[in-house]
């Protein structure tokens, strides 16, 4: 009953990290601001809470990366700013469906990385999501829509490389906290935008409160909940929980400011979720198969 408990508790705090996420699309569209201001200051905010975190806790240890932890804050700065922009140029929910095509690209990435053969499951589940994706291109698409698309392919491509760095964190040190390398992730973002989005930025109060929940909870608190909601969970109920983020993000674009995406795209982002949670539990219960036998 205390396990059942337990990953009730993981599912809940997952699964609000992952509607915290999904807020950014919404506020992302209504500041008027540039892709770099936003980023900037978004980050710099979570960076304080996050580093706020580490000290609490007693952990500052966790800010001393070695080079496989500075790539993985550098994959993870690349994720924050290139997603910002593809939703400043496209749909939230192009940006948000094309992020999430990241697990797709880990299907050529891990075998490298961790010597394992590619199974058949995985070429399917790459075509599938690679037809879904292609729905994103169909139609009339102006350069801003183009640009902004492939923006959200190089967000899930650094989602993937952040992922499996912070896979090999894991591996090599299990004891290791990844805090820091998302703490510094968004500090490499802050610094390296600060030169280009601070002259002459001068938000109001309330895009300044916007910019502050945006940092402080759809960021910091968001990863401090998923974090913990990891610890008790597998890692496929924590991959499906989190697709709640893509599944709430255009809703909330649409609830607020009325953006439809296209039919296609909706076509798309349902193939690309389908795909992603049917790799999931088909690789859950794998694993689950091979630790029995």
């Amino acid at each position: 009953m205390r396990g059942a408990a337990d990953s009730r508790r993981g599912v809940a705090l997952v699964a609000t990290a992952a509607l915290l996420w999904s807020s950014s699309g919404l506020f992302i569209k209504i500041l008027p601001l540039g892709a770099l201001q936003i980023a900037c200051l978004r980050s710099a905010v979570a960076a304080l809470v996050l580093v706020g975190a580490v000290a609490w806790r007693g952990r500052l240890s966790a800010l001393r990366l070695d080079a496989l932890g500075w790539a993985c804050a550098a994959a993870y700065a690349g994720v924050l700013v290139f997603f910002v922009a593809a939703t400043k140029l496209t749909t939230a929910a192009n940006a948000i469906f094309l992020q999430y095509a990241a697990p797709i690209y880990l299907v050529f990435l891990e075998p490298r990385v961790f010597n394992r053969r590619i199974h058949p499951r995985d070429l399917v589940a790459v075509g599938l999501t690679l037809a879904g994706m292609s729905l994103f291109f169909v139609g009339r698409l102006q350069a801003g829509g183009l640009a902004g698309n492939l923006l959200g392919v190089a967000s899930g491509v650094c989602l993937a490389l952040f992922t499996l760095a912070l896979k090999l964190m894991g591996t090599r040190n299990p004891d290791r906290d990844p805090v820091g390398a998302i703490a510094l992730g968004n500090l490499l973002v802050a610094l390296l935008c600060a030169p280009l989005a601070l002259p002459g930025l001068r938000p109001t109060l309330g895009q300044g409160a916007i910019l502050l929940y945006l940092g402080a909870f759809q960021i910091g608190l968001a990863y401090l909940l998923f974090n913990a909601g990891m610890r008790r969970l597998s890692a496929t109920v924590a991959v499906v929980t989190g697709t709640l983020e893509a599944i709430f993000n255009p809703i909330w674009v649409f609830l607020g400011i009325g953006e439809r995406p296209s039919g296609w795209a909706i076509a798309g982002g349902l193939i690309v979720l389908g795909v992603i949670g049917w790799y999931a539990l088909a690789g859950g219960r794998q694993e689950a198969a091979a630790t029995a036998a």
